[in-house]
This record gives C-alpha cells, sequence and structure tokens, in this order.
C-alpha cells in the first residue's frame, strides 16, 4: 500500500493544493507548446483572461458556459461518488432538450413561471431516463457503463437529428432546426435584471439558469454528504462485496446513482434552450458533456470544487475565443490543448504530488508529536 493510502491528507492540500499544481503543470506545458508555436506565452495567458474576465460581456459569456459545466460536473461527479464513469451526459443533455422544447411548445399560452418549472422536471426526468438504462444494463447484465453511454451519445445524436430533419423541423426551413420557443418563455438575461437595478451592461446569454446551476450544487452536497443515500454510494464505491456486507443492495443503487447523473446532466438543456438557442439545434451541447468529467476530476467530485473547476472551463472557452483573434498563429485548438493537459494531470497523473505531499505531512506529524 503506498504512502499516500496510509496518510490522509488535510482537506486543504487534498482539495486546494494538489489541484492547483496539476493545474499550474498543464499551464507550463502549454507555455512550452506556445513558444515553439513562436508566440509569447504571457502574451497569450494575459489575452485568454482578458478575453474571459476583462469585459462585462465576456464574464457575462464565461459565467454562461459555467453553467452548462456545473450541470455536466455534477452528472459525473455523482456517479463518480458511486464508483461509475458516466460518460453519456454529451446523449443525456441531447435528449432533455427534446423535452424542454416538446414542454414550451405545449404550455405555450402559460406564463413562464409555470412552464419553467415544468420544463425543469421535463428535463431532469429526459435526461434521469436516458442514464437509467446504462444504469439498468450495468446494474442486471454486467454491461460496462462506459460503453453503454458512449453508444447511448450515438444513438441520442441520431434520435435528434431524425427529429429535427423529418418532424420538428420549422416550416419553410432548411437548417435542420425546430420552431422557436414563444418569447414570453425565453429565460431572463441577467443583463435585464441588472438593468432593472440600474447597472447597464452589454449582451450575454446569461440567464437565471446560473442560480438553478448552484441550486444543484447544494442538493448534490445534501445528497452526497447529509442523507444515507450518500453514505451508500460511498461504501458501494469500496466495493460490490463491501456494499452487499453492509447489507446495500448493489443494483438499487447503481441504477439510482445513473438515474440522478442523467437528472443532473439534463438540466443543462434549460439552460441552453430556454436561455440561448430558443429552439431545439443540432448539437447545442456543444461537448459540455465531455468537458463535465474534467470539471469532475479537476472538482474533487465537490460541489465547491466543481464550480471553481467549472469556472476555470468557462474562462477557457470564452477567453481562447478572444485569444483566437489576438492570435491567428494560434487556433482554438490550443484550447483543447490546454483541456486535455488539465485532464492528464488532474485525472491519470493526479498522483504525481500527492508521495511527496504525504510524506512532507507525515514528517511534520511525526516532529510535533514528538515535540508534545
Amino acid at each position: 500500500m503506498s504512502i499516500q493510502h496510509k496518510i490522509e491528507l488535510p482537506g486543504w492540500i487534498e482539495y486546494f493544493l494538489i489541484p492547483m499544481l496539476n493545474l499550474l503543470m498543464a499551464f507550463l506545458l502549454t507555455g512550452l507548446v506556445v513558444y515553439y508555436a513562436g508566440e509569447n506565452p504571457l502574451d497569450v495567458f494575459t489575452s485568454l483572461v482578458q478575453g474571459a474576465f476583462g469585459t462585462v460581456e465576456g464574464t457575462g459569456y464565461t459565467l454562461y458556459y459555467t453553467t452548462n459545466f456545473i450541470f455536466t460536473g455534477l452528472a459525473v461527479a455523482m456517479a463518480f461518488h458511486c464508483g461509475l464513469f458516466n460518460i453519456g451526459g454529451e446523449g443525456q443533455t441531447y435528449v432533455a432538450g427534446l423535452g424542454v422544447l416538446l414542454v414550451c411548445l405545449w404550455l405555450n399560452d402559460f406564463s413562464l413561471w409555470v412552464v419553467f418549472p415544468a420544463a425543469v422536471l421535463t428535463a431532469a426526468i429526459f435526461g434521469g431516463l436516458w442514464a437509467f438504462i446504462p444504469g439498468w444494463l450495468q446494474a442486471k447484465r454486467g454491461s460496462h457503463v462506459v460503453i453503454t453511454t458512449i453508444m447511448f451519445n450515438y444513438l441520442a445524436t441520431a434520435l435528434i437529428n431524425y427529429l429535427l430533419v423529418d418532424v420538428l423541423i420549422a416550416p419553410n426551413q432548411q437548417s435542420p432546426q425546430s420552431r422557436a420557443i414563444a418569447s414570453h418563455l425565453e429565460l431572463p438575461l441577467m443583463q435585464n435584471i441588472l438593468g432593472f437595478f440600474g447597472f447597464q451592461t452589454g449582451y450575454s446569454p446569461l440567464n437565471i439558469s446560473f442560480f438553478l446551476a448552484l441550486f444543484c450544487c447544494f442538493i448534490f452536497w445534501l445528497l452526497i454528504w447529509k442523507m444515507k443515500f450518500g453514505y451508500e454510494l460511498r461504501v458501494m464505491n469500496q466495493g460490490e462485496k463491501v456494499a452487499k456486507y453492509a447489507g446495500i443492495p448493489p443494483a438499487g443503487i447503481i441504477i439510482s446513482a445513473m438515474v440522478i447523473s442523467g437528472m443532473f446532466a439534463g438540466l443543462m438543456a434549460i439552460n441552453s434552450i430556454m436561455g440561448e438557442h430558443h429552439r431545439l439545434i443540432i448539437e447545442f451541447t456543444n461537448g459540455a458533456g465531455f468537458v463535465g468529467i474534467a470539471v469532475a476530476l479537476m472538482g474533487r467530485n465537490h460541489p465547491i470544487g466543481i464550480i471553481m473547476a467549472a469556472l476555470l472551463f468557462g474562462a477557457l472557452y470564452q477567453g481562447g475565443s478572444e485569444m483566437a483573434f489576438d492570435f491567428p498563429s494560434l487556433s482554438r485548438d490550443m484550447i483543447i490543448v490546454i483541456q486535455g493537459l488539465i485532464v492528464l494531470f488532474c485525472g491519470a497523473l493526479e498522483n504525481i504530488f500527492k508521495p511527496s505531499l504525504a510524506k512532507l505531512v507525515l514528517k511534520s506529524h511525526v516532529a510535533r508529536v514528538k515535540t508534545e
């Protein structure tokens, strides 16, 4: 057994210092790539930060992307706590978008404050149902959830593409997209809310679903650390035999974890469909389901960490667009390189600093005991 498994690291090391060191290594390597591409790394990173937070509009876009990544990060983290790897967030969000659209079209004559709760519930149900089948297959038939969620991403894409091309396409429309929802069902933008209080800002799609994402973080915390279900998830994470010994039915926990995971992913559709696009379009998820994996890894599966990691990736998305304008020699793919390095250091190489820090903590503990 390695030393990091014998010593319990303080929370500030486990949840703050180690992710920061991993992030620093990712940026250092990215800086080398930028340097060999012929650009000054400091200028590039300054442009990235300026694009993400330098203006009110840029900050609004950053928080809009952050909202998406909070939802998908919570989805991945929920499955992680059960020892599962749900990489089907893309498909679950995609199908949930269909549910949001149908509710908005069906309840077209009702006010936003009647439709909004119904849309939230429907998004959660559609996302949860799409995750139920991989969870059931894993629990009852032994099919690995990684494989089935990948397949269900493809199935969701094929289903929505078919519906948008042949069934839901708007009249007299060439591109595959549904007709728009009623204007009174569009979510209030933060710029309008701030304008009501006298703060004038530029346009950004940031809307009230940002608060829904923060509320979901609170629900996640309650589920994992304050309820019996969270305890059962953590026991299940130690292995199926441990769960059975503790009297916990593994199949029920696996299915429940996947359904709740899918519900969190599905809620992202609220932000995109009712907050920005106002219709169902092809690939509105824009890869957020996969980014959620990196967000959960870097956030150490804790809601506070997920919020911080989602903010970082939101800044990378928004700042990366500005960076591509300022440095034409660097394509937006550079952001994907940064994301890949963050995933590498926060996932596969997350223990690169842990043994050394564990030894330091052990030496400090021994020295304190001798002094006492």
